[in-house]
């Protein structure tokens, strides 16, 4: 029994190495010696989503700076909740980007979500499985986001990006 406990307390403590919580995803990620490029960018995007919610820091523990990380935060709303994943690829003095945003509404339908997006922006929509889907893409296809309706009045909505600065 000591044997099994030893070891199960071991892997919790290998698995902790590899993450942290911080008070925000930039300064987590500078901490843990990420990529000065990378921590640049991630805080630029932390800034434009406006990410406040609890944070997670995935990255290697021996040289954080020259291996990809993933970044994650988790917010509550009082009409639904958000999950923002962040992959950043260090390459030389570029960071590569992926970032994920899944959000999901209480209390508005797709069709809705959908039709205010396209007053407010030019992009193309794309409708699979009698509205059970709808994607949104914009005209430069810079990101592209997918609405899944998940019943009357609730959607959840995944916008996936890919960025490559300064190539």
């Amino acid at each position: 029994m000591n044997n099994y406990l030893l070891k199960s307390l071991s892997l919790l403590l290998f698995f902790y190495s590899f993450c942290s919580y911080g008070s925000n995803l930039s300064d987590d990620a500078t901490a843990r010696g990420i990529n000065t490029t990378c921590s640049s960018y991630l805080s630029q995007i932390e800034k434009s989503y406006n990410l406040n919610g609890l944070n997670i820091t995935f990255a290697h523990p021996d040289i954080p700076s020259e291996l990809p990380s993933l970044h994650v935060s988790s917010q509550k709303y009082n009409n639904g909740t958000s999950s923002f994943n962040a992959t950043l690829i260090p390459d030389g003095e570029y960071c590569y980007l992926s970032t994920i945003l899944v959000t999901s509404i209480n209390n508005q339908s797709c069709s809705e979500i959908a039709q205010l997006k396209a007053e407010n922006e030019n992009l193309e929509l794309s409708n699979y499985a009698n509205g059970g889907f709808i994607i949104l893409t914009p005209d430069d296809k810079s990101y592209q986001t997918i609405l899944t309706s998940a019943g009357e009045n609730s959607c959840t909505m995944t916008e996936s990006r890919m960025m490559w600065p300064g190539k």
